[in-house]
């Protein structure tokens, strides 16, 4: 928990596949103090590596289903044939005990959660360098072949388009720094007026 008497936001990071998300998201956990990785719901089959409640929840589709039903997502989407989605609960809890909260999702994502809690959300777009550069990215992944490739491009190209959106962008031309301008903003963000719950008691003591 970083601070109680503050109240935490939802980071919402959004990019092409193949930007560096996944690795900024990770090197955000492990470099700044009170926060947290949202645990997305999905219907994809669990990986070796992978742990239940860390990683991902695992459900099938009719238990996907039913948590829709149940008003249970702030977000959920399709994405490559798998359900994907953000439990409001587990978003809600976290920032009212003070944790901010990154939430890995793209652009329809993004304008769903933005309804629930649109005081808490700040939006960031990582894109790359260059498309050539994430034309490389892309063609290195084993599991890409052309048709695959061919489809995620044509999907980066539909997700870049929707970078006007978001509040900040960040082109990430070295991971490192890409790192260091979203803790910027995360800091910067901490101190609104609005999410300093102590303020008033506070101000009491000052005016």
């Amino acid at each position: 928990m970083y601070n109680i008497n503050n109240k935490g936001l939802v980071l919402v990071i959004s990019s092409p596949s193949g930007a560096g998300k996944t690795t900024i998201c990770k090197k955000l956990i492990e470099q700044v103090d009170g926060i947290d990785l949202s645990v997305s719901v999905t219907t994809r089959k669990k990986r070796k590596e992978e742990i239940e409640g860390k990683h991902y929840f695992f459900k099938n589709e009719s238990e996907f289903n039913n948590l829709i039903k149940q008003n249970k997502f702030l977000e959920h989407a399709n994405v490559f044939g798998y359900l994907y989605g953000t439990l409001k609960d587990e978003v809600v809890s976290k920032i009212n005990n003070g944790t901010d909260v990154i939430v890995d999702i793209d652009w329809q994502g993004t304008r769903q959660i933005e309804k629930h809690l649109p005081l808490d959300v700040i939006k960031v777009f990582i894109l790359p360098p260059s498309m050539e550069e994430l034309e490389c990215r892309l063609g290195k992944r084993a599991s890409e072949n052309k048709e695959n490739f061919i489809k995620r491009m044509s999907e980066a190209k539909k997700e870049i388009s929707h970078y006007k959106e978001y509040d900040f962008v960040i082109v990430n031309t070295r991971i490192e720094l890409a790192v260091e301008q979203i803790k910027s903003i995360i800091f910067s963000e901490r101190l609104r007026r609005l999410r300093q719950i102590s303020l008033k008691k506070t101000l009491d003591k000052l005016l």
